[in-house]
């Protein structure tokens, strides 16, 4: 026996409510509210135990075997350093992204590479299940990543690589269990739907449920799961925030559609790192790995141009050096216009309102730019010095000196504050051929710094930009 529950379901928080609401009343989204119908079974129902095989019994920790360093290789490199060095066996990825991005590309060339036989290691079993596309097309995708299209012989896959065009998750399971693959990618957790709910396929209630079979799934067998998953106009992963709950690694695929670029960004992970970046290039065969990604974005860099400053910024573990520009134009508004780029607007408003009152740079009546090639965005205050110094070298029409990095928190007093990890921030920017660093003054002068760049140490952005432009030496 069940009985039948209706409510509805804010899409973007996942909170519920039993009447309907224009507005959610927890996170203040409006027109998020579903309805859904849930079938519940009544207290005389027998309950379910976890996992495929309804068993659990308590263990001793000392009987439990486990490698904390045991990881599947991922040849992907760049998609190796997101998840930390490798796939963990058992674990569950979310890998989410706007639509065209790349997320299906990617997991496709990750299950060619894993299924080849010519690789070093042992080929793993892959089972790719897609809900959206047809066999056909998932296989013109694969030829033209194996960049063999146009070869008149047809190219031999891995007998490895199984695919599925199937959306009802009984369905999967059952191949699943027939098949035993080492690797699981299901494309996307939106399409799938469980025949036992009374609600279409990608609501909150069908997305959870599948995400926790999928979840008992990869703890119960040891296999490596996939996921991929829709994101709404609000940026977030669709269905409710509860998904990037179950899952164990949270990865998202970003980058502005009119660049090439593509930064795999992990925002949670059980095994590895949290906010590491693996940088792509979208290319005709797919994405491609940036070893150097420093180099990538400064390749079209114009020296001594000014409004131009380079900084450092760290994603994860990982440093990079990127172009802040700045532009200010004559404004005949009443209220000039502040447009970031790639910056928090707030942090532009900040940085503008220390130019003009600490150091009486004229901005009230000029419109502010700033932009950050690329494509890419940029969080961390590191970069308030590059940001300043780039929007006073616009201001002054004077260039910053080209061989020179800017490192440093700008505070409201026109102080600039120490930030962390500076010396694989120095190091990257040496690598790269800069023979100056421009940094806030160090509080301990015994701290061992790289001694191949020429560091200048100033205590507040006045001195800063004393230093940083050509004219004012």
């Amino acid at each position: 026996m069940s009985k039948t529950i209706t409510h509805y379901v804010c899409q973007q928080c996942g909170k519920t409510s039993p009447r309907a609401l224009g507005k959610c009343p927890h996170c203040g989204g409006w027109d998020t509210m579903v309805e859904e119908v849930i079938v519940e079974a009544t207290a005389s129902a027998k309950p379910r135990g976890r996992g495929l095989n309804a068993r659990s019994q308590p263990r001793r920790m000392s009987e439990i075997e486990g490698d904390a360093e045991l990881r599947i290789p991922l040849p992907i490199g760049e998609f190796a350093r997101v998840l930390g060095g490798g796939v963990v066996p058992g674990s569950i990825v979310l890998v989410g992204g706007d639509p065209g991005i790349g997320k299906s590309t990617l997991l496709l060339q990750m299950a060619l590479e894993m299924a080849d036989h010519k690789n070093k290691r042992a080929p793993l079993k892959v089972l790719y299940v897609s809900g959206e596309e047809s066999e056909r097309q998932i296989k013109m995708r694969a030829l033209r990543l194996t960049r063999l299209v146009e070869e008149s012989t047809p190219h031999e896959f891995s007998q490895d690589l199984l695919l599925l065009t199937e959306t009802n998750l009984d369905i999967i399971l059952e191949q699943v269990q027939l098949l035993k693959p080492d690797l699981l990618i299901i494309d996307s957790i939106q399409t799938v739907y469980l025949p036992d709910l009374n609600s279409t396929a990608g609501s909150v209630s069908q997305v959870r449920e599948c995400a926790n079979r999928l979840r008992e799934l990869a703890k119960t067998s040891g296999m490596a799961v996939f996921l991929v998953g829709h994101v709404t106009k609000e940026g977030v992963i669709a269905g409710p925030r509860v998904l990037e709950h179950i899952v164990d690694t949270v990865l998202y695929l970003e980058g502005d559609r009119f660049q090439s670029y593509r930064l795999l960004r992990s925002v949670k992970n059980r095994f590895g790192a949290t906010a590491e970046v693996g940088v792509f290039e979208m290319q005709e065969r797919g994405m491609v790995e940036v070893t150097n990604p420093s180099e990538a974005f400064l390749a079209e860099r114009m020296v001594n141009a000014p409004g131009s400053a380079i900084a450092v910024t760290m994603e994860g573990t990982r440093p990079l050096l990127v172009e802040m520009q700045g532009l200010t134009s004559p404004s005949n508004l009443g209220n000039p216009r502040r447009t970031p780029n790639g910056v928090d607007f707030n942090r532009l408003l900040l940085i503008t309102a220390v130019l003009t009152r600490r150091l009486g740079i004229r901005l009230a009546e000029q419109d502010v730019f700033v932009n950050v090639i690329g494509g890419l965005q940029v969080g961390e205050p590191a970069a308030d010095l590059a940001i300043a110094t780039a929007i006073a070298s616009s201001m002054k029409d004077i260039p910053v000196k080209a061989d020179t990095v800017l490192i440093g928190e700008v505070g409201l007093s026109g102080e600039l504050r120490w930030v962390g990890q500076m010396n694989a921030r120095l190091r990257e920017a040496q690598k790269l051929g800069f023979k100056t660093a421009i940094i806030p003054r160090r509080l301990r002068q015994g701290e061992m710094l790289p001694e191949g760049i020429e560091l200048k140490e100033a205590r507040s952005l006045r001195e800063a930009l004393v230093w940083a432009l050509l004219a004012e030496k």
